[in-house]
């Protein structure tokens, strides 16, 4: 006779992870939920369902498993005064885990729609939970949880679904099949062939044979609904720090507000390991975690956010603007927001577009540092996101090698960032140092770097390089519709007066502040002439708008309420 089974123990709280509920705060959540009897074997959800409500445990033990092929992993054990959940459950994603009752009790049921609710309204207890969950999805991006990528690491379709999970800060693992052996294998248990790679395998088994972004989106449940068929007051195009700050304070005003991202809420900032000079966060703050709190915020008010959608062309009029997008639709604004950030500039060295694919990052995050854990990394970079990278990634490598060109570290960098990198143990600071070459096949194995003053070259043994060296605004989907300066870059203001006097727009008026050459065009962010590199810049650069836009709507109404001044009659 086989032996009892060990009884189940509650997972240990993490750092506020699993925290417990006051009394105080489950009857606050009675107000609005159902109390209900639950036995052993019953499911609250299952992996795969599209949305799921959210569960307090007032007696008994509930285990949370994900179910890989066969083999159940047990994620969690929780029991009373618990909640169970992750982020997906307000930001509207699929389901990873199933919760299945070990111990019978009661639970209390909440409505999601109504969790949203308590989130944004009450301080205490929506931070609490928010916290929860935010630290819940970090947890399981660590352990490499939810959708399995599996392709080779040379595959660039492989890479852009890499990118699309870790920017979305999706909980998934990638299994390469050039390099493990269990990958091979999954896709044969799975009947697959390998040449129709790369593959998403997402809970509870479905299969996406090189999906696009859009279709695993949709599978995931974070696709958006399409472009409204209605006249928006304000369109934004990109939803990085500036173009969330517009989101909220746009719908937060009533302005019915469409926001259009082609990867990521956050833009670069979502990719910041830790931001430490935002006002009103003593401790820092993520990026991942600003973009969340910005976009359920934006949510809150009514600002609908697309992802991932590509605005791909302008077209302004008098009255109304129309932003055409990559899926041939397109989307009606009486004001636009442009606010889609710069891309990251790459080194133009032997060897990098082979390795661009497999080795080489334009981030530091949760994701990365976990698929170079254990193996030197270079980084290249003198300015602060390059800073926050290296303090980051040094915890999880043995030795990182930070190549700056400066003759100092502190030079374009903030000198508490530099301060900290000089007492790291683990990183080698090589002041005027400049990349040569990449060496490697299909993967990096060493980077050549030069002493630009001595001429003298080292090898540096690597597996992965970190490229900071900044960025080129994302304007080429523009055209020539708005004026833009040499670098590319968009003019607002002053610097766009004498564009839009020589083009006769906006009747002799000179643009506002952030006002385009075309009027009611905005830029704000980094993607404009003169910003300021931070991201409490952006934020203000997309509040700022809103008033202009309010500015600009209030004088289109006025316009439609008086006489037409001239009558134009044609002639033949």
């Amino acid at each position: 006779m086989s032996a009892d089974p060990a009884p189940l123990e509650e997972t240990p709280d993490v750092q506020g992870a699993y925290p417990r509920l006051s009394r105080h705060q489950i009857r606050a959540l009675e107000a609005v939920g159902i109390r209900r009897k639950v036995k052993e074997g019953d499911v609250l959800y299952r992996e795969g369902d599209s949305t799921c409500d959210f569960f307090v445990i007032l007696s008994g033990l509930v285990k949370v498993v994900e179910h890989y092929g066969e083999e159940k992993v047990l994620v969690g054990v929780h029991g009373p005064r618990r909640f169970l959940g992750e982020l997906g459950l307000l930001t509207g994603q699929s389901v990873f885990f199933t919760a299945v009752v070990v111990a019978p009790g009661e639970v209390l049921e909440v409505p999601v729609e109504k969790l949203r609710d308590i989130v944004t309204h009450d301080p205490v207890l929506g931070d609490l939970i928010l916290r929860a969950l935010m630290l819940r999805r970090s947890i399981l991006i660590g352990m490499g949880a939810g959708v399995r990528i599996i392709g080779p690491r040379s595959s660039p379709d492989t890479r852009r679904l890499r990118d699309f999970v870790a920017r979305n800060r999706i909980p998934h693992q990638w299994l390469d099949t050039e390099e493990d052996a269990s990958a091979d294998a999954l896709l044969r248990a799975l009947g697959v062939d390998a040449g129709e790679g790369p593959i998403a395998f997402l809970p509870p088994g479905e299969i996406l044979r090189n999906p696009s972004n859009a279709e695993l989106a949709r599978a995931l449940g974070v696709l958006s609904p399409g472009a409204p068929e209605e006249v928006c007051d304000l369109v934004v195009v990109g939803a990085g720090p500036a173009g969330l700050a517009a989101c909220v304070y746009g719908a937060s005003e009533g302005l019915r507000t469409i926001a259009l991202e082609c990867v990521a809420t956050g833009g670069q900032a979502s990719t910041t390991s830790r931001i430490e000079n935002y006002l009103g966060f003593p401790a820092g703050i993520s990026g991942a975690e600003l973009a969340e709190r910005a976009t359920i915020q934006a949510e809150k008010f009514g600002a609908r956010i697309s992802v991932p959608i590509e605005a791909v062309g302008l077209e302004p009029g008098e009255d109304e603007h129309v932003v055409s997008l990559s899926d041939g639709s397109s989307v009606r604004g009486r004001a636009v927001v442009v606010s889609c950030g710069v891309q990251y500039r790459k080194l133009q060295v032997p060897g990098y577009d082979r390795l661009e694919g497999p080795s080489v990052y334009y981030a530091a995050t949760q994701i990365e540092a976990q698929l170079c854990r254990g193996d030197p990394v270079v980084a290249v970079g003198g300015g602060n996101s390059a800073g926050q990278a290296t303090l980051f990634l040094s915890r999880f490598v043995p030795k990182l090698t930070l190549v700056v060109r400066e003759r100092e570290l502190g030079e374009n960098m903030s000198r508490y960032l530099a301060e900290r990198i000089e007492r790291l143990g683990n990183v080698e600071v090589l002041l005027h140092g400049q990349v040569r070459e990449l060496v490697g096949d299909h993967v990096l194995e060493a980077v050549i770097v030069e002493d630009t003053e001595t001429g003298e070259r080292r090898r540096l043994e690597a597996r992965s390089l970190f490229v900071f060296i900044g960025a080129r605004p994302h304007t080429r989907w523009l055209g020539d519709r708005v004026a833009l300066d040499d670098g590319g870059y968009i003019l607002t203001g002053q610097d766009a007066a004498p564009y839009r006097r020589s083009a006769g727009l906006g009747d002799g008026a000179d643009p506002a502040l952030l006002e385009t050459s075309v009027p009611g065009v905005f830029a704000a962010g980094d993607v404009r002439h003169g910003s300021i590199p931070r991201v409490s810049a952006a934020v203000g650069d997309g509040a700022t708008t809103i008033r202009l836009v309010h500015e600009r709507l209030a004088a289109l109404s006025a316009a439609d309420l008086e006489p037409p001044a001239h009558t134009y009659v044609s002639s033949k």
